[in-house]
């Protein structure tokens, strides 16, 4: 059994077992990996994928496991380069962020910003996607951290901490009936069509259950999975926004009137996470504290010593989070 094998049956299934993308994606050639799958089989005595002739159609369920097994012992293998890297090339490195566009366009550049600064010799990349492709990029270790707010049984087999809650706005043009309100209610909200974001996303399932409070269903006409989609439909008259706070800016946004809706929906939660087992190198652990000040190194050295999230989510229920 060979590190490279286990890689390439990783890689197979993280490419849908499309071997021939798998072997683009690694350099090498198709009968290669093949080849290498088929010897790994042979070696194990039972089958790792389900085949019509020449193509993989599924993973058999031996295969379900080898394969879990097989990330668990690569993201291993990666700690180990990243604990020598730590000693050998402390500031050198890559993180690879995997978030939604909410989270990218508003909450992280400045802590961004301050970290090339700091850290010039780390490449940073980001990867924006649905709550579920965000969970996916790390367990499948595209991704060093996820940062996400909706969702959180994707994220089970992730170290997910607390990093601040935010609230929502109602977002109108200036000739808006509402635009002239200082406070609002859910039920004068339901009076008109709404611009919101995609269910999964964002916190949206704090929109639908304070709907589902007040016995009422909302008007939602357009969905999108960021704010600035939102605020552009709003502009045009297809409804009223109901999104992030922190999304509005008010000179970029002069056009628009945003009123306060934090009484009428819940605050959010948005969280950073990271695989069970993975060795944080030291310019990691600076930016999860940079971007959330009170996860400090000796916390979320602490927090991946618990159980599970309930056991996390009581480490941190004495601290107050910061609201955006």
């Amino acid at each position: 059994m060979k590190l490279q094998q286990l890689k390439y049956i990783v890689e197979v299934v993280n490419n849908d077992l499309n071997v021939s993308s798998t072997a683009e994606s690694l350099f090498t050639s198709q009968p290669g990996i093949s080849k290498q799958i088929r010897a790994l089989e042979d070696e194990l005595g039972v089958k790792i994928f389900g085949r019509s002739g020449k193509h993989l159609t599924k993973l058999t369920p031996a295969g379900e496991q080898i394969v879990e097994i097989s990330r668990d012992i690569l993201s291993r293998v990666n700690s180990i380069k990243s604990v020598a890297l730590e000693y050998t090339n402390p500031e050198m490195g890559q993180l690879n962020i995997a978030t939604t566009h909410t989270q990218a366009r508003y909450a992280l550049p400045t802590v961004i910003s301050e970290f090339v600064q700091r850290y010039p010799k780390v490449s940073l990349h980001m990867h924006q996607g649905a709550p579920s492709q965000i969970a996916d990029f790390v367990l499948k270790g595209t991704s060093e951290f996820a940062i996400a707010t909706e969702a959180s049984h994707l994220y089970d087999d992730l170290v997910m901490l607390p990093c601040y809650h935010w609230t929502r706005s109602l977002i109108v043009r200036k000739d808006h009936p509402l635009a002239n309100r200082t406070t609002l209610s859910i039920h004068d909200i339901a009076r008109y069509s709404l611009v919101t974001y995609v269910f999964g996303f964002t916190g949206r399932s704090s929109l639908d259950s304070a709907f589902d409070r007040a016995k009422l269903k909302p008007k939602i006409v357009f969905t999108a999975t960021d704010a600035d989609v939102i605020k552009t439909y709003v502009r045009l008259g297809v409804g009223i926004g109901v999104m992030a706070t922190m999304a509005y800016d008010k000179e970029l946004d002069n056009d628009l009137v945003a009123i306060d809706a934090s009484h009428i929906f819940d605050a959010s939660t948005t969280r950073i996470g990271f695989r069970r087992g993975t060795a944080l190198r030291s310019y990691m652990y600076d930016f999860i504290e940079s971007f959330a000040p009170h996860l400090t190194r000796e916390r979320v050295d602490f927090a991946m010593t618990l159980k599970d999230g309930h056991d996390i989510e009581k480490l941190f229920a004495d601290i107050e989070l910061p609201v955006r």
